[in-house]
């Protein structure tokens, strides 16, 4: 009888952990970076590299894969109408309707760094009413940059 339930247990245990591995495993582990296909590939390289501090993971002569500083998280860019890529990746983007966010704690460091780089600042440093003290500025390819350190509401 204890050889019953231990061998119903150990089935039972089985059975629990191959489903639960057979949910994960659907999609394996995912890393995903946003990609921008653009005309201005040296401009961008140049101004997340300066002006944000993100370095350069791979780069060849029609492509940029930049990690940010803490080395988590990275952004990649195309050149547009690139004769290696497929058609849905040679359109450049049109410079509207996208934004990124860059978390961190010393936002008002960062802010004081980018107005002594004469970065064009969009959004003032400001706090909000929800708790974000944020401001904004925008990439050689239109796209917003929010740089926020995220706090509870007052």
């Amino acid at each position: 009888m204890k050889t019953l339930i231990l061998s119903l247990l150990a089935t039972g245990l089985l059975a629990v952990t191959t489903e639960k591995q057979s949910k994960n495993d659907k999609l394996g582990n995912i890393i995903m970076n946003a990609g921008i296909i653009t005309a201005k590939l040296r401009e961008t390289k140049e101004f997340y590299t300066t002006v944000l501090g993100f370095t350069v993971k791979f780069e060849n002569e029609w492509f940029v894969l930049l990690q940010t500083p803490g080395g988590e998280d990275m952004i990649s860019f195309l050149q547009a109408g690139h004769p290696s890529q497929q058609p849905v990746f040679q359109q450049a983007f049109p410079g509207k309707g996208v934004y990124l966010t860059v978390e961190l704690e010393n936002v008002d460091e960062i802010y004081a760094q980018i107005k002594r780089k004469n970065v064009p600042v969009e959004v003032e440093l400001r706090n909000e009413t929800w708790g974000d003290r944020h401001f904004a500025i925008i990439d050689p390819n239109g796209i917003g940059i929010e740089i926020v350190r995220y706090t509870a509401p007052q």
